[in-house]
């Protein structure tokens, strides 16, 4: 039920596809988009509003599909561009929309703008990407720049600057003897978004892809396109996002989405290191940039000094601290996207609840208190039957560039390798690439092949056939249930937002308001029986049983304790 004129995105739900792992339609091992067309009806009977599809453009795969060198053809891995077709005919026809996801902070080094632009240092596409020569060496033979690690003198790459999959952001193309930039794997070299002419080609594409029929784009390091002047200078430290990130939105609106007014599309820009008050800049809708962003500051928290390989324990209050002050920041201006886990996080049952015994009690706890947040909330496929992190026990298990980088650079340090995949099993993005467990059967059902990658070894017992036929303990029928909620009641989608207990670290409570309506959630976050605290809300002083919603331990409710991973969500 939409609330006034509230776009048509806020009372939505989205579902995340990684295509390569989500259902293999010709037995080759990969997931494709046959494979995705056989699986619509589970997306259906789930209740999504939106499927964004993570890349399956032509791509050389060295980042999975994130290094694309062609933008308007679907790489043969997963079909072709009549597959496509039919595929979005058919996802229009259940009443979904789909949305691509863009990335445009790099190509491919096999794209042929990359292609010409090393060609030649005159070539009119060699500033589509960020050149920089090398910084003189002296007598000594050291550099009078900064090396990778950041040590003066002794190198020459142009500036001190780390690639986000280990090493130098910076390789020296031997033939035009400069330096290109990328922040991640040398084979995705940067864009150089100060070129009005790469602008309008990348404008050009985007509306291709809507002329054909998408309904919006997820816009990948979409905040990494502009980068500070500065932050390019020599024995600079790292990437800092430059103010004209606002202008090339802007533009980028005026040039694809204004002129569509008879469409309903969306545009998400997954922005890492951006602030609430930056969120509230770049999706305010009477600025036409984005409609909301993803932030990464709540699935940072558990990161260590060193890097995100580095492993801090898990802090409730921490996290209602940090994903509070976005409900807040967001509450009157902007939007929030809401997410637990991606195709970059670990499991978001493995990281946050219990994966073992209250595998369902937690999995539909996270699975509320996350839709229950004033936002869009997004589903990363199998988190809808409580899938857990792969437990690969070996680095030959991997497949993930990032952890396979990572890895090799501390083994050459001197690092332990069972430290090291002990790290991995916990925090690698394979974690949540490998196969959706469809079935308890060969392939976990989704492969008449050998996957690209193992399934985990609990597919006999965690698979969707399983899940679905559960009369009491269906993690997908609570996901619905949830998803049905947000359609029906504008309190969900529109409700205003407040955090309770806030330094409790067990208990994750708040409540949601909309005019005379008020739901209360309370959440138990931990694997002990909590006591409600009746001062916590005046429902709880009632002495009749109040309205639930929803309730994930049946014979809990009515009680002031909460049995281990129980959420209630009350009528208050």
């Amino acid at each position: 039920m939409q609330h006034r004129d509230a776009p048509w995105w806020t009372d939505a739900t989205v579902y995340q596809i990684y295509p390569r792992s989500f259902a293999d339609g010709n037995g080759d091992g990969v997931g494709d988009l046959a494979g995705i067309r056989q699986r619509l009806g589970h997306l259906a009977d789930l209740g999504v509003d939106v499927i964004w599809l993570s890349p399956i453009y032509r791509s050389p795969q060295a980042d999975n599909g994130y290094d694309i060198s062609d933008y308007d053809d679907i790489d043969p891995l997963f079909g072709t561009l009549d597959e496509f077709d039919a595929l979005m005919g058919e996802v229009h026809a259940l009443g979904m929309k789909l949305v691509m996801d863009l990335v445009v902070n790099h190509t491919s080094d096999e794209h042929a703008w990359f292609e010409q632009a090393r060609s030649s240092r005159d070539d009119p596409k060699r500033d589509w990407y960020i050149w920089r020569d090398p910084l003189p060496v002296g007598p000594d033979g050291r550099g009078e720049g900064t090396d990778a690690a950041g040590t003066p003198g002794a190198g020459t790459f142009p500036t001190a600057w780390r690639s986000a999959f280990s090493g130098p952001a910076w390789t020296l193309d031997e033939a035009t003897g400069q330096y290109y930039l990328h922040m991640f794997a040398s084979k995705q070299p940067d864009l150089n978004w100060e070129n009005p002419a790469l602008r309008q080609a990348v404008y050009d594409m985007m509306n291709r892809w809507l002329d054909r029929g998408v309904d919006g784009f997820r816009m990948d390091v979409i905040n990494h396109i502009a980068k500070d002047p500065a932050s390019l200078e020599p024995g600079a430290r790292g990437f800092v996002m430059g103010g004209r990130i606002h202008d090339h939105l802007r533009e980028m609106h005026r040039y694809v989405f204004a002129s569509r007014t008879d469409r309903e599309l969306i545009t998400v820009g997954e922005m890492p290191g951006v602030t609430v008050d930056d969120a509230a800049l770049f999706t305010a809708q009477d600025r036409h940039e984005l409609d909301m962003v993803f932030q990464f500051e709540h699935v940072g928290l558990d990161h260590g000094p060193s890097s995100k390989f580095d492993n801090r324990p898990f802090d409730l209050v921490a996290l209602k601290r940090s994903l509070g002050r976005w409900q807040d920041g967001l509450a009157d201006a902007g939007w929030n996207s809401l997410y637990l886990g991606n195709h970059d996080q670990p499991r978001s049952l493995s990281r946050f609840g219990d994966d073992g015994a209250h595998r369902y009690e937690s999995a539909t706890m996270l699975a509320a208190v996350l839709h229950l947040h004033r936002g869009t909330p997004y589903v990363y496929q199998g988190d809808e039957i409580g899938m857990t992190n792969a437990g690969f026990t070996s680095i030959e298990q991997y497949r993930d560039i990032e952890s396979i980088n990572w890895y090799a650079e501390e083994v050459e340090a001197g690092a332990d390798p069972e430290v090291l995949l002990e790290s991995l099993r916990f925090r690698s993005r394979d974690n949540a690439r490998t196969p959706v467990q469809w079935s308890g059967g060969d392939a976990a059902g989704f492969s008449t092949g050998t996957p690209w990658i193992e399934v985990v070894a609990n597919h006999h017992a965690v698979n969707v056939e399983a899940d679905r036929a559960s009369s009491d303990r269906s993690v997908f029928d609570w996901y619905r249930r949830l998803i049905a909620l947000r359609h029906e009641s504008p309190v969900v989608a529109h409700g205003r937002f407040e955090m309770l207990a806030p330094d409790d670290d067990r208990l994750y409570a708040f409540t949601r308001t909309l005019g005379d309506e008020q739901l209360l959630v309370l959440a138990n976050w931990s694997g002990e029986p909590y006591e409600l605290d009746p001062a916590l809300h005046p429902v709880l002083r009632r002495r009749s049983v109040p309205e639930v919603v929803l309730g994930n331990v049946p014979h809990g409710i009515g009680s002031l304790t909460l049995a281990p991973w129980e959420v209630r969500v009350l009528r208050a």
